[in-house]
């Protein structure tokens, strides 16, 4: 049986190892995806507007593997906030929503690319698709991200205009895809706990060594 010497020392070395260790997700076979952010932005003849959607969704990506290296979802156009609700419905109106109300986003054959991500990206948006190969993710603490320019006439939509011609919103736009990722690894609070613990029931004065 060991004794409590033996379990202490057995208790630091583990701390010690996990402690130190951090994730790399770049380095890790697989990706556990638990949200997605949408977002679109452009230029009007009154500024810049900003229109988002984040929703949950949960998945896990395999890279360097066919069983499953990709990640799909559908994205709820009504869903999307401009911060403003007649830019809301402009958007809306442009991009069709009661016609099209979903889009879908496809990211297939993930693979690592240095420190980042490297892909397929398939996006249907209204009764369009557009398929764009090794598009770029980039890699973050706690998310992967990529950016894709497009016009509003790629579509075949009409960018929205307002009072006679006054407002208008240019045709170029940028969309972002965000995917943020789940930990991986122990949290060092986790282990730091789990020592404490042990220096509890390993107290000092009821130190015994035993040979």
């Amino acid at each position: 049986m060991l004794s409590r010497f033996q379990i202490l020392i057995m208790g630091l070395a583990t701390f010690f190892t996990l402690g130190s260790a951090k994730p790399n997700f770049v380095d890790d076979p697989v990706l556990l995806i638990s949200k997605i952010k949408i977002e679109i932005t452009g230029l009007s003849t009154v500024g810049k507007y900003n229109c988002s959607t984040t929703f949950n969704k949960k998945d896990t990506i395999y890279l360097n593997s066919t069983k499953n290296d990709s990640f799909d979802t559908e994205i709820n156009m009504s869903k999307f906030d401009c911060g403003n609700k007649i830019m809301t419905k402009d958007l809306q109106g442009t991009v069709k929503v009661k016609q099209f109300p979903n889009s879908t986003v496809s990211l297939s054959d993930i693979k690592p690319c240095g420190k980042n991500y490297k892909c397929n990206l398939t996006f249907i948006v209204t009764n369009k698709t557009l398929k764009y190969k090794d598009f770029m993710l980039y890699n973050a603490d706690d998310r992967i991200h990529g950016s894709l320019n497009l016009n509003f006439s790629d579509i075949e939509l009409k960018a929205p205009v307002k009072m006679a011609g006054m407002i208008k919103v240019k045709d170029a736009i940028v969309v972002n895809f965000t995917l943020y990722k789940e930990p991986t690894a122990l949290k060092t609070g986790t282990t730091q706990k789990a020592v404490t613990t042990l220096f509890k029931t390993v107290s000092a004065p009821n130190l015994s060594i035993k040979n």
